[in-house]
C-alpha cells in the first residue's frame, strides 16, 4: 500500500487521544491505516537567518514534520496573501482585500520552500494530498523539481465565482497551477462549477468532459466532496455525564427557558453582527412573548487578530452585545451572553444539546461543521431547530434544516421565532433527516470517497 502524504498549513496533535474537527478527524484516521507523514507550518516564527531543524514526531506508522516561518514569511504569505487576498476575495469581500506586491511574492517563495523541504521526504509512490487556500501552487511547485506522483487538493474554502476570483492578483497563475493535481475537491456543487468557469472562461486549449479538465497533456479530474465530522464520536461526548452535568447547571444559573447558540471563530465571513440584529429584532418584535424566556449565547473565539478587519468586527460584536443587553436585561436575566474565548470540545457539545436553536448564519462559508456538531449533540425525542444560512456549504445538504438568507435581519429573526414555538413532532422528523445526511457523508467517508478518487486518477495519468 502506498504511503500517504498530507500537507495542510497546521498539523494535528497526534498526542490527543481524540482529534477535533473533520480535517484532523479523517486525516489522521487515512494515516493510521496507511501509514505516511503529515507535513505543514509548527505555528512558530523565526527571524531571518535563523536555523531551525525540522520538528519530526513519530506515532507508530505516522511522522509529522513540522517547520517554522520567518517573520517576513509570516506576513507576506501567512498574514499578506493568505489571509489578507484569498481569504476576503474568497468569502466574496473584495472591499477587505489588501492588494501589495510583496505578498503574493511571498506566497510564491514559502509554497517554492515547502516544495523543496516536502521533496526531499518524497518516495516515487507516494499518494499526496495537500489542503487549503495556503498552499494552492504546491502541486505545480512539486511537477516543476520532476516529482510525478500523484498530487490531490482539497480547498476547504468556498471558490468564488469567476467575476469575484479574477480580483485576485496573479488569478491567471493561480488557477492554471491548479491543473498540475490529478483532483481537486471542492465542498460544493457550485464551488465545482465556479471552478470549472473560471478555467475555461478565458482559455479555449482546456476542455471540460463534465468530471476532467484537459489542458493539452494534463487531465485533472474535479469533484464534489463534503466533508463530514465523525458523528458518534460527538454524539457521545454530548451524551456524558459531564454534559448532563454542565446542562444541569446552564438550566440553574439563567431564567431563560429556551437558549439560543451560535459558534464560530471571530471572522467577517461568520455574520455576527446581522445575527446579533436579527436577535435584538426578535426581541423587539416579540418582547412580551421572549422577555426573560430565551437567551443568545454567542462563542466566538478570536483568530487572526493581526489583521485589521479582525478587531473591528470584534469593536462592533461588543458594542452591539452591549448595547442589546442595555436595552433589553434585567437585574436577573441576559439576553445575549457573548464569550470572546475558546470553549472545550465537551463543553460545546453538551451546550449544543442543551440549546433549543442552533444559529448557524455566516455570510458565507465553505462548509461549516457547527451546523453538524448541533445535529450529533441533539436528544432525538426532543431535539433543537437549526436555523441555517443558505450560503454555507452544508445548506446543499441539509435542506430540512430552516435555511435562512442571513443579511435579510427580518427573516432570521422570523425564523428564530418559529423554531423556537416548532411543534415536537415537526422537530422530530427535521432532526432525523439531518442525522441521516450527516451520517451518510461523516469525516471517513469523506476521506474514503476522496482517496479512491485521487487514486484511481492518479493511476489513469500514469498508465497514458
Amino acid at each position: 500500500m502506498s504511503r500517504l502524504v498530507v500537507v495542510s498549513n497546521r498539523v494535528a496533535d497526534f498526542e490527543m487521544a481524540a482529534q477535533s474537527g473533520g480535517l484532523a478527524v479523517a486525516v489522521s484516521d487515512a494515516l493510521r491505516t496507511r501509514g505516511g507523514v503529515w507535513f505543514g507550518w509548527d505555528g512558530k516564527v523565526v527571524s531571518a537567518g535563523t536555523r531551525v531543524p525540522a520538528n519530526i514526531q513519530t506515532y507508530d506508522n505516522v511522522t509529522t514534520i513540522t517547520l517554522p516561518l520567518t517573520r517576513k514569511d509570516y506576513d507576506e504569505f501567512y498574514v499578506g496573501f493568505s489571509n489578507s487576498v484569498l481569504w476576503p476575495i474568497f468569502h466574496y469581500r473584495l472591499d477587505l482585500a489588501a492588494h501589495k506586491a510583496s505578498f503574493l511574492t511571498g506566497y510564491k517563495r514559502v509554497n517554492s520552500k515547502f516544495a523543496d523541504a516536502l521533496g526531499k521526504l518524497l518516495r516515487p509512490d507516494d499518494i499526496i494530498w495537500i489542503h487549503d487556500y495556503h498552499l494552492i501552487p504546491l502541486a505545480s511547485e512539486l511537477r516543476r523539481r520532476g516529482h510525478r506522483q500523484t498530487i490531490g487538493f482539497f480547498l476547504h474554502i468556498p471558490f468564488p465565482s469567476n467575476e469575484t476570483f479574477s480580483a485576485t492578483p496573479g488569478y491567471h497563475w493561480l488557477s492554471e497551477s491548479m491543473m498540475d493535481y490529478d483532483l481537486i475537491g471542492f465542498q460544493t456543487t457550485t464551488d465545482v462549477e465556479n471552478f470549472v468557469y473560471a478555467v475555461t472562461n478565458e482559455r479555449d486549449d482546456i476542455a471540460f468532459d463534465g468530471e476532467t479538465l484537459v489542458l493539452g497533456k494534463r487531465k485533472t479530474r474535479v469533484g464534489r466532496f463534503p466533508i463530514g465530522i465523525d458523528v458518534d464520536a460527538f454524539r457521545s461526548i454530548a451524551r456524558s455525564q459531564s454534559a448532563d452535568e454542565q446542562i444541569s447547571f446552564l438550566q440553574r444559573r439563567t431564567v431563560a427557558r429556551d437558549n439560543i447558540i451560535g459558534v464560530e471563530r471571530l471572522d467577517y465571513s461568520k455574520g455576527l453582527p446581522d445575527r446579533l440584529r436579527a436577535f435584538r429584532r426578535l426581541l423587539q418584535k416579540h418582547r412580551a412573548r421572549y422577555d426573560k424566556k430565551v437567551t443568545l449565547m454567542q462563542i466566538a473565539p478570536p483568530t487572526r487578530e493581526s489583521v485589521e478587519a479582525y478587531a473591528e468586527i470584534r469593536e462592533e460584536l461588543e458594542k452591539l452585545s452591549g448595547a442589546i443587553n442595555g436595552e433589553f436585561a434585567d437585574f436577573d436575566w441576559t439576553p445575549v451572553r457573548y464569550i470572546h474565548r475558546a470553549v472545550p470540545r465537551n463543553t460545546l457539545a453538551a451546550l449544543f444539546r442543551g440549546s433549543r436553536v442552533g444559529l448557524v448564519t455566516p455570510l458565507r462559508d465553505g462548509m461549516n461543521l457547527v451546523a453538524k456538531e448541533y445535529v450529533a449533540a441533539q436528544d432525538d425525542d426532543d431535539p433543537g431547530v437549526l436555523v441555517l444560512s443558505k450560503f454555507a456549504g452544508a445548506a446543499e445538504e441539509m435542506d430540512a434544516a430552516l435555511i435562512v438568507n442571513p443579511y435579510d435581519v427580518d427573516e432570521v429573526a422570523d425564523f428564530m421565532h418559529t423554531a423556537l414555538n416548532m411543534p415536537l413532532d415537526e422537530r422530530r422528523e427535521r432532526q432525523r433527516a439531518l442525522l441521516s445526511r450527516i451520517r451518510e457523508g461523516d469525516a471517513r467517508k469523506w476521506q474514503a470517497t476522496f482517496l479512491e478518487t485521487l487514486i484511481a486518477a492518479g493511476t489513469a495519468r500514469q498508465n497514458e
